[in-house]
């Protein structure tokens, strides 16, 4: 096989040297210029390609997550609008030592004080600590499953939500129309229930509260299996506040109003 520059390309792509490949002009003039020895240029070469194989392994965690667009980020959360919300406990979990212990954030709240807002944020860090997440709403989960059982794959598709390292389960309580289907606590007992088996970290985020959920999901029996298996190893974080969509639409209205 040939080794001169013509075939260096070639080379590089073959090995997956993806940044090497398109960039190794530039990076043996830097080279020159720096007067590197061939310890430290490897060095550069090695490292540059492994923060491109770094940066290309979070995008594909986050686009694999299903997270929704635009991204949350905890940056933009607005701590200050929630005075009662222990900024020190949501920088501690943002560590991700919860993942670490195998414990759950379990997210309640009333509607529009930033439930969502931390779930998604919180799972955005974890792709990009190296963890394989997934997000739904409660209401597309339970869908799922039911469109499962008709079809006879309930299995496989339990599978996609127990097999992540992280599972996030958005919005219990937005959704009513859930309500008309069958076995709603029943599977999503089944779930829970693998995922508590098997050690794996749950982020919930709900506005019903915990004396409702058997009302909600239509079974006393497997709800208080469900609170049982959620509350052993989580962390509980109540937010109580104003809705800060209403606060920015008052906002907006407002801006509005003196154009008028």
């Amino acid at each position: 096989m040939k080794t001169n520059h013509e075939t260096l390309p070639q080379l590089c792509d073959y090995l997956g040297l993806k940044n090497l490949a398109l960039q190794h002009t530039e990076i043996i003039k830097r080279a020159h210029e720096k007067q590197l020895g061939l310890l430290d240029f490897l060095e550069m070469v090695l490292r540059q390609e492994a923060i491109l194989k770094q940066e290309s392994s979070i995008r594909y965690r986050i686009r694999e997550s299903r997270l929704p667009k635009p991204y949350k980020l905890l940056a933009d959360f607005d701590f200050a609008f929630q005075p009662k919300l222990r900024k020190s406990l949501v920088m501690d979990l943002a560590t991700m030592e919860f993942m670490k212990h195998h414990e759950s954030i379990l997210l309640i709240g009333d509607c529009g004080v930033g439930k969502s807002h931390l779930g998604q944020a919180l799972g955005m860090i974890a792709c990009e600590k190296g963890y394989k997440v997934l997000y739904t709403t409660c209401a597309a989960l339970i869908n799922d499953l039911n469109a499962g059982v008709f079809e006879k794959n309930l299995t496989k598709r339990i599978r996609k939500y127990v097999n992540p390292d992280l599972l996030i389960i958005d919005e219990m309580g937005h959704d009513r129309l859930e309500l008309q289907l069958t076995k709603e606590a029943h599977l999503l007992f089944k779930v829970v229930d693998e995922r508590y088996r098997l050690n794996r970290p749950l982020i919930f985020t709900t506005n019903v509260e915990e004396k409702a959920w058997a009302e909600y999901l239509g079974d006393p029996v497997s709800t208080k299996a469900i609170l049982d298996r959620i509350f052993h190893h989580a962390v509980k974080i109540e937010i109580r506040g104003p809705s800060y969509r209403q606060h920015k639409g008052i906002e907006l209205q407002k801006k509005y109003e003196k154009l008028m």
